[in-house]
This record gives structure tokens, sequence and C-alpha cells, in this order.
């Protein structure tokens, strides 16, 4: 009985830790995310941004971006300085 309850704790913590993570949320669709697609001469980057079912389209404004435009499906961002990929995409 005991092993049993130790094997349901442990499933739920390691469930927790990947949802927590995000990547996997990300990866499936259920949380936006935004990737690199060009880089200019100077420090401005663009990112193309995918719409979350839970989140939709993230705010970048916040982490010193401009929106460009809105092509299929996909929403892009000029960003003035390199956004870091441990912040939250999410304004």
């Amino acid at each position: 009985m005991l092993l049993k309850i130790l094997l349901v704790g442990t499933l739920i913590v390691g469930c927790m830790a990947v949802v927590k993570d995000g990547r996997v949320l990300r990866n499936v669709g259920i949380l936006s995310s935004c990737t690199p697609v060009a880089s200019s001469g100077g420090n401005q980057t663009l990112q193309r941004c995918r719409k979350g079912r839970l989140d939709g389209y993230p705010n970048l404004t916040n982490q010193s971006c401009q929106a460009v435009d809105f092509v299929g499906g996909n929403e892009y961002w000029r960003c003035i300085v390199p956004v870091v990929s441990s912040q939250s995409p999410n304004g």
C-alpha cells in the first residue's frame, strides 16, 4: 500500500515539474512561443511568435520590441535588444 502511495506521489511531482518548466506546453502549442528568425547588422532581431491555446499571442512590448507584421498565423516583432530566452514571452 505504501509503495502505491509513493509511486503516485512521484508521478504527480514529475508531472508538476514538466508543466512548471513550460517547454513541453510550448512545443505542443498550449502556451505561446517566440523564436528568432533574423538578425540585422545592429542589435535588432526579428522574432516570430506563435499563438498559444491558453494565453494567445505574447506581448513583447515590455522587452523593447515593436510589432511589425502578422503573416500566416504568426506575429512578427522587431526587438532592439536581444530577448533573453529564460524570460517568459508573455507580458
